[in-house]
């Protein structure tokens, strides 16, 4: 399963994951192919409000972009 960096949004490797669990997310591949961006949080792994994500860009990864 691929591993994306909260902070550059750069795909990491497993292992680098693994050192920084607060500030990586997993993604799995989906089906939904919405065109409207979603935000996600990095440490908790809920979908945020755009608002949240804008307050906390270093541990917000926006998908569906």
């Amino acid at each position: 399963m691929p591993n994306r960096s909260a902070i550059t949004g750069r795909y990491i490797s497993n292992a680098a994951a693994a050192r920084h669990p607060r500030t990586s997310v997993s993604t799995s591949p989906s089906g939904n192919r919405s065109t409207a961006a979603t935000h996600r949080c990095a440490i908790s792994g809920r979908y945020v409000t755009p608002t949240s994500a804008a307050r906390h860009p270093k541990t917000t990864v926006t998908e569906n972009r």
